[in-house]
């Protein structure tokens, strides 16, 4: 039990609001978290006055403030994630021999937070601040499983959410572009997501780059959400040790940053 319980239930209300998809009634809160109504309004008031809560008279109802939006926004800022997860994918690159990277979800790309490149092995696409689309990469079928099915839903609503790797026009000019984004499906993701979740690791094997593969695993927060994942990226022809030598080290290493940032793990 907390020595501060007071700010133990402060926490508790700012992570419940924060995994709500909405403003939530003060009641709700309270039975919710099993805690007096009396507290409830207390503590509210009082993050209200500082900002963090924000009250909607006429819905009665309480929601994120601004000041919760700047903690948020100095997260982002400061960069944890990549602090944390930078010596993770480095031990892992040298143990391995092969080149590691962590990546975060945007939308429907993900979004390259760390690149580690292994001596003697080739530069990737996979650099420092590059996007690709989640659906073709180990690192973003490993955070979309992780997804809730309506969240995945409302991130691939039609085929025309499923772009190519390749820019328009030069998918276009190599003649496979649209070939590539029609190959896929929310069915075929589905399908591919649930062989994920089943074995705990994603693969890609020359979706990104022809004659590379990877394996990723999926980095997730309190809450189960996927808050990053890391994998590894080796020749198509490796030989199975390797691959089963990235598989667990991925998986390793994720289970280990989840629980630096208080994941579930």
């Amino acid at each position: 039990m907390s020595k501060v319980p007071a700010a133990d239930q402060t926490l508790a209300i700012l992570a419940h609001l924060a995994a709500q998809r909405g403003p939530v009634p003060a009641v709700t809160i309270a039975h919710a978290l099993g805690l007096p109504r009396s507290t409830v309004y207390h503590l509210l008031a009082v993050m209200q006055e500082r900002g963090f809560v924000v009250h909607l008279p006429e819905e009665r109802r309480y929601g994120l403030g601004i000041a919760a939006f700047e903690l948020s926004s100095g997260f982002s800022r400061q960069q944890p994630l990549a602090r944390l997860g930078r010596p993770l994918v480095a031990a892992l690159v040298d143990r391995l021999g092969e080149s590691g990277h962590l990546a975060v979800l945007h939308g429907r790309d993900v979004l390259y937070l760390v690149e580690e490149r292994a001596p003697r092995r080739p530069s990737l696409v996979t650099d420092v601040g590059v996007r690709l689309p989640a659906h073709l990469t180990a690192t973003g079928q490993a955070m979309l499983a992780a997804l809730p099915p309506a969240q995945l839903r409302a991130l691939y609503p039609d085929r025309s959410a499923f772009a190519s790797r390749r820019p328009q026009g030069e998918a276009d000019a190599a003649g496979g572009g649209a070939a590539e984004a029609a190959d896929w499906s929310y069915g075929r993701l589905k399908r591919e997501l649930a062989e994920v979740r089943a074995r705990g690791w994603a693969d890609e094997d020359g979706e990104v780059t022809p004659g590379l593969a990877s394996a990723g695993a999926a980095v997730v927060d309190h809450l189960g959400w996927p808050a990053a994942a890391i994998a590894v990226t080796f020749p198509d022809g490796a030989r199975p040790e390797l691959r089963e030598q990235a598989v667990a080290g991925v998986r390793e290493a994720a289970a280990t940053l989840s629980r630096r940032i208080r994941g579930i793990r």
